[in-house]
């Protein structure tokens, strides 16, 4: 399987297939339950509290992060996606409050106090720059969304308390949040929405990523909000947008025991509006279009760009200004020419070439697609000297956040030990965390907690 080369001269070659191991120990550790977490209750009750909210037996809604496996940026040009759900998560509890007032309050946001306001009462986008950096542009956003559409036929008040443990980059923390929100939403108002027919796209998806695109003004595909709310426990979510099917591919069955691994940099990105995804995406976005009025491709999808056909778009293109999109579209050409042998592997349990192909994909964000960061990527360098680490690259929109890894189970006290020591020399200014994370469903919904 040939593999262009990025156009730094840093080839881009897949290892070779490994047999799969003998070892079958099965990674019972990788899954978890839908247990309510102690922690995550204590905070919810210490905020409900501090803000003299009555949650007495209010709801609690869990969602979760997500570890993208393929294809990281994908979203918004049109390739195949896979992921999983991981226990990394936002909790929500809510209930009614017998007014027209929607009070909500954030432990992760606490200088932004009780956010407080009628359904239908809230900023108009797009947003000011102090606008934008309070979490209440969320609530706002989901509200005005449901309403546009026409979901909210009543506007019935409630108290709400959010706390979360997802990483400030990289796992998918927003979409988690919008998704969490409407579904609040949508139950203290009674409303309903139809559930998605086999193998298709829930509505929440299409909603969570409206409210970031139309009211946010956040950029984003919707990599995350398929890969958290489709998530499933023991098993991959792999979307195609050309038939805009959902499947579940099992995670290598016989498999030698693994773990998925966060590395948490520390660092907060802020929104992807504000980001190096932001160019990216309009960079692509623009290429696209550009191929697409040249007849290199039938619509304005990178994700159209064939192996065949990179030859004579670099030839086309190289010595114009466009140059430097070319290393974005190598990115995107080798990312879907390894996607299905990725898919292979973990049917298989073949986790060492499941590994190498996700480090080789981080050298491509890295080097071509240039979204990853410097924090972000001693991480990986420091993941790399460690024995039983199969792979690792940044997660998420880039610049921030946090990293991931595959990792022999047996090797995650090492890496931990390892980034405990060397990434303080680094960058000492950031607190760094290590989180071996599970996989697990999407979305849970917990009563008689409170």
């Amino acid at each position: 399987q040939a593999y262009l080369c990025a156009r730094n001269n840093s080839p881009l070659i897949r290892k070779a297939a490994i047999p799969a191991p003998t070892l079958t120990t099965h990674r019972a550790h990788n899954f978890s339950p839908a247990l309510m977490d102690p922690t995550a209750l204590h905070h919810l009750q210490a905020l409900a509290a501090q803000h003299a909210l009555d949650l007495t037996n209010a709801k609690i809604r869990r969602t979760s992060s997500r570890f993208c496996l393929g294809v990281e940026h994908g979203d918004y040009n049109g390739t195949n996606l896979f992921g999983v759900g991981t226990d990394r998560y936002i909790w929500v509890a809510y209930k009614p409050n017998n007014t027209t007032q929607i009070r909500l309050a954030s432990g992760n946001f606490p200088d932004d106090g009780l956010i407080t306001f009628a359904s239908g009462s809230y900023p108009t986008p797009p947003l000011t720059e102090q606008q934008s950096k309070s979490w209440a542009r969320f609530p706002h956003g989901v509200d005005f969304v449901l309403r546009k559409e026409g979901l909210l036929q009543q506007s019935v008040g409630f108290d709400a308390v959010v706390w979360g443990n997802i990483p400030g980059g990289g796992m998918s923390r927003s979409a988690s949040l919008c998704l969490n929100l409407i579904a609040t939403w949508l139950d203290v108002n009674e409303a309903t929405l139809p559930p998605p027919a086999p193998g298709t796209l829930a509505r929440e998806v299409e909603l969570a990523v409206q409210v970031e695109n139309a009211y946010v003004g956040s950029p984003c595909g919707n990599l995350d909000q398929i890969m958290i709310w489709h998530a499933r426990e023991n098993a991959g979510t792999l979307y195609e947008p050309g038939t805009k099917k959902v499947s579940y591919v099992p995670l290598g069955a016989g498999a030698p025991d693994f773990a998925f691994v966060a590395l948490d940099t520390g660092t907060d990105r802020p929104g992807l509006e504000k980001s190096t995804y932001k160019v990216r995406r309009e960079e692509c976005d623009a290429f696209a279009e550009e191929l697409f009025a040249k007849s290199f491709i039938n619509r304005p999808v990178l994700a159209d760009v064939k192996i065949k056909d990179y030859g004579k778009i670099e030839q086309a293109y190289a010595p114009t200004a466009w140059s430097p999109h070319l290393n974005r579209l190598a990115y995107l050409v080798n990312a879907q020419m390894s996607f299905d042998t990725m898919i292979a592997a973990w049917r298989r349990g073949d986790v060492e070439e499941v590994g190498a192909l996700f480090r080789n994909d981080g050298r491509g964000l890295r080097d071509d697609y240039c979204i990853s960061g410097p924090e972000l990527e001693t991480m990986c360098d420091i993941a790399r000297t460690v024995d039983g680490v199969y792979g690792e690259r940044m997660l998420g929109g880039g610049d921030k956040g946090a990293a991931g890894a595959i990792v022999r189970a047996d090797a995650v006290a090492a890496l931990k030990a390892a980034v405990a020591r060397a990434y303080p020399l680094a960058h000492p200014l950031y607190e760094c965390a290590v989180h071996e994370v599970r996989v697990t469903t999407g979305v849970e919904t917990f009563e008689g907690e409170l």
